[in-house]
């Protein structure tokens, strides 16, 4: 333990007196968690709406106010003609046209029904997408509220009642995509910090020639490798204290399970990434090679974790493949830990996993490292 303890005072030493990598672990993190945590989102704002009224009558009129009132959409102006509607849609000029047909408001007084044309720029489908939730959310509401305005007063007691639901938003009421992705995206950051690190830390060795005058000492391979992680693995604990400050401060971000639960389980999903990061860095000889091989995981597993995008909503064969991602387990504990309250029950199966994970990459990163001059 003393040989360990030495070691362990060499690594810390050599942190800090590096002027240059302190930013990268401390400060860099914070900025990449505020900005990410504000740029990484599926809302779709300031949509550039324009419409082509042929009834110019006063329904026509109170449904393209109710787009502009719209927090989402942004009226940009009106067409007199379809063609120059999709012409300025093909410049890139406006994202949804809306056109209103003749005699609108006479056919939903009389028949209860008018047709609306809607066009949508769906080079992004997914932003599509949520424009055509929006706009059909805009409609509905709009023609919940015109249609008793419409009917004549003696026909008003034969209409049925429309049915209101009331929805009950759990664990985000106010809807708030930050809630959401906050505690993924502070799991990107323990994540790219930890396994950059601990890679690139020993083959720094290599390159300056250290490694070669500590394997010639009569420090045991297991005392090394503790004594060379162990740093690493208080700096990302370190890094979760901080981004849960942050998120609680910045972002308000709920958090209702136990924090001690989630730093045991932070604890054990970090020796997971030091472990890849100790195998990568027992195959590489620069710390070139180091980060980009860290790099190419790392993009894999985060994109496969289930952060951005449902893994629900990937191929059979890559929902198969995310059960080997250990970011995945780390996103799901930190969102039920945090958002739902969740116990060491409720995590018990991800926790097994990544102990498995854990125990399974230091072992072939202890085995795939030699302690040869």
């Amino acid at each position: 333990m003393k040989t360990i303890g030495y070691i362990i005072q060499k690594e810390f030493r050599q942190i800090f007196r590096n002027k240059a990598m302190l930013p990268i672990i401390f400060i860099m993190p914070l900025f990449q968690l505020i900005i990410l945590s504000n740029a990484a989102t599926f809302e779709v704002k300031n949509i550039k709406f324009s419409y082509i009224d042929h009834d110019h009558s006063a329904v026509s009129r109170a449904l393209v106010e109710k787009f502009d009132i719209s927090s989402y959409f942004n009226v940009i102006t009106d067409f007199p003609s379809h063609h120059l509607a999709t012409a300025a849609m093909l410049n890139g000029e406006v994202d949804v046209i809306l056109e209103i047909p003749q005699n609108f408001e006479r056919d939903l007084a009389k028949d209860k029904y008018a047709p609306l044309g809607i066009t949508i720029n769906a080079i992004d489908g997914a932003a599509a997408g949520i424009e055509n939730v929006y706009i059909s959310q805009i409609i509905q509401g709009f023609n919940r509220n015109i249609r008793p305005e419409l009917m004549q007063q003696g026909q008003s007691s034969n209409v049925m009642k429309s049915i209101n639901t009331i929805p009950l938003f759990w664990y985000n009421e106010t809807l708030n995509y930050k809630t959401f992705m906050v505690p993924g995206i502070l799991v990107l950051l323990v994540t790219m910090i930890t396994l950059f690190l601990s890679g690139m830390n020993i083959v720094r060795e290599k390159e300056i020639g250290t490694l070669e005058q500590i394997n010639v000492t009569p420090i045991k391979k297991s005392q090394f490798i503790i004594g060379k992680l162990f740093p690493f693995w208080v700096i990302g604990l370190a890094l979760l204290s901080v981004g849960l400050i942050i998120a609680k401060l910045i972002f308000d971000v709920p958090m209702l399970g136990s924090l001690l639960l989630m730093y045991g389980y932070t604890s054990i999903y970090i020796l997971v990434i030091l472990g890849i990061g100790l195998f990568i860095s027992n195959f590489t000889d620069t710390q070139q090679q180091a980060m980009f091989i860290s790099w190419f995981f790392i993009v894999i597993f985060i994109l496969m974790s289930g952060l951005f995008t449902p893994i629900e909503s990937m191929p059979k064969w890559a929902q198969t493949i995310t059960d080997f991602n250990p970011i995945k387990y780390f996103v799901q504990v930190m969102r039920m830990v945090m958002l739902k309250g969740s116990s060491l029950t409720d995590i018990m199966p991800q926790l097994l996993k990544t102990l498995a994970f854990a125990v399974i990459m230091n072992g072939l990163a202890v085995w795939s490292y030699r302690k040869t001059s």
